[in-house]
């Protein structure tokens, strides 16, 4: 693959050679960077900057977030914005169970959708610290995609930083100041 290479922080592993002319996919799984901003730092993840951070001006195919939204809270507001930016939403529904429990995560429609885009694409970006998707990073590497994975270092699972190309750390930078 021709192209020129592109700078990144020295934060970022070595041997993390990106460059401006692979074809990326994002996928942002919301839920996970959204409760471990709000743990770790107390803060909300900037998507704008985020977006900026992980395509680094690459030609982005697709900017997929997948929203779980709770059936008491309008998060429109918030959809239209990520819309706004460039992003493809999906949204799913939590569902309550009878004994007070709930579910709702896009693991599955994430892992189908990143599959799928893999024949597209020369690198997906996977914004999460889920551990349960080393399985997916695996197959993505196995059809010949170059894997990064994103997220806080704190909690982003070791086996998914190890399964992936690279792991890039994410910051105070791509949180929203004030």
């Amino acid at each position: 693959m021709e192209g020129k290479t592109i700078d990144h922080a020295s934060s970022r592993e070595a041997g993390a050679e990106l460059r401006r002319d692979q074809r990326l996919a994002i996928f942002v799984d919301v839920q996970n960077m959204f409760y471990s901003a709000k743990n770790i730092y107390d803060k909300k993840l900037d998507f704008a900057r985020l977006l900026d951070y992980v395509s680094q001006g690459r030609p982005v195919i697709r900017a997929i977030c997948y929203v779980v939204v709770a059936p008491d809270a309008d998060q429109s507001s918030f959809i239209q914005f990520l819309e706004e930016l460039g992003y493809e939403v999906r949204v799913k529904s939590l569902i309550r169970r009878p004994d007070g429990t709930a579910k709702g995560d896009w693991d599955m429609g994430l892992a189908i959708d990143a599959i799928t885009l893999s024949e597209k694409v020369d690198t997906i970006a996977l914004v999460s610290g889920d551990g349960d998707f080393e399985a997916l990073v695996h197959l993505l590497k196995a059809r010949g995609v170059r894997v990064e994975v994103y997220g806080f270092p704190s909690s982003t699972a070791e086996s998914l930083r190890k399964a992936a190309n690279s792991f890039y750390p994410l910051g105070a930078d791509v949180l929203l100041v004030g």
